[in-house]
């Protein structure tokens, strides 16, 4: 019988394991991220989203872009998945803040998952944002949910 001040050794805290840095041990440069981009990028092109979804993963597990991690909260919300949406919404905003399209993607997410309030919050935002495009659907989201 072990005596109480024995320490065992399944309860203590398991070490956080170092993270891998894969671009270094697959050898692999810039230039293979940028295939990935542009292979994932064509199918999104052809609205095969399911198909381009594992690129963007995989650049997600690869690199700390912006630019991918937006992406691939864009094509969450696309095929109706707003609660994946939301982990790279986030990792995307706090790369760039303030980003006008991951902000809107991150609207609709909301009002997907029936947070209304802050997907208008975002929305309302959004409605004064300099990008046309984006102040348009944003007022559209407003006109829609609001």
């Amino acid at each position: 019988m072990k005596k109480e001040t024995e320490a065992d050794p399944i309860a203590q805290p398991k070490k956080r394991a170092e993270k891998v840095n894969w671009l270094e041990k697959l050898g692999w440069t810039e230039e293979q991220l940028d295939d990935l981009r542009v292979t994932g990028y064509a199918y999104i092109r052809q609205g095969k989203y399911n198909i381009a979804i594992p690129f963007y993963e995989a650049l997600n597990v690869l690199s700390n872009d912006s630019y991918d991690a937006q992406t691939l909260g864009a094509l969450y919300v696309q095929i109706g998945n707003p609660a994946k949406a939301l982990r790279f919404l986030d990792r995307a905003l706090k790369l760039q803040p303030n980003h006008g399209p991951t902000l809107l993607n991150l609207a609709k997410a909301f009002l997907m998952l029936g947070n209304r309030k802050e997907g208008l919050k975002i929305a309302t935002i959004l409605k004064k944002n300099r990008d046309p495009r984006v102040r348009s659907m944003a007022e559209a989201l407003f006109l829609a949910f609001g």
